[in-house]
């Protein structure tokens, strides 16, 4: 399989993250990787998921979303420059927010984090299927 890559900045605001999500997105559809549909869904909903937790807490230090697609499968990775590791969980059930790191967990195949000499790296994996080539039908034989 060809392998794909892409990287770039993201805009700390609620407005940065929503376009990043989207710009992800997007460059990975163009890859003309032929994936699932349900997996690129997903896929954009777990990068939404980390880049949204980036630009929320990892405070004013810059933020970068990338996503590699190769033999290995899809990775959807997000820097910062935040020190403290996320906790996956479940918040009370009054709390507007804190799903996000628990869908992650659960729509990716693996997901970590990772400390970094500045921040930190959250990243998803997932298994990416590739197509059989067309069967061919070799004419029959006739004795």
């Amino acid at each position: 399989m060809e392998v794909h890559q892409i990287r770039f900045p993201v805009s700390g605001t609620p407005v940065g993250a929503a376009s990043a999500r989207r710009q992800l997105a997007d460059g990975i559809r163009e890859w003309g990787a032929f994936l699932d549909p349900e997996l690129l869904d997903t896929a954009e909903l777990v990068a939404g998921e980390l880049i949204t937790n980036a630009v929320r807490h990892a405070g004013d230090g810059p933020i970068a979303a990338g996503a590699r697609l190769g033999d290995e499968g899809l990775l959807i990775e997000v820097t910062d420059a935040g020190s403290d590791l996320p906790r996956v969980g479940l918040p009370d059930p009054d709390e507007e927010g804190g799903r996000g790191l628990f869908l992650v967990a659960e729509l990716a195949d693996h997901h970590g984090f990772d400390l970094m000499p500045s921040g930190k790296r959250c990243w998803a994996e997932f298994k990416v299927s590739v197509p059989l080539p067309p069967v061919t039908h070799l004419p029959s034989q006739r004795s």
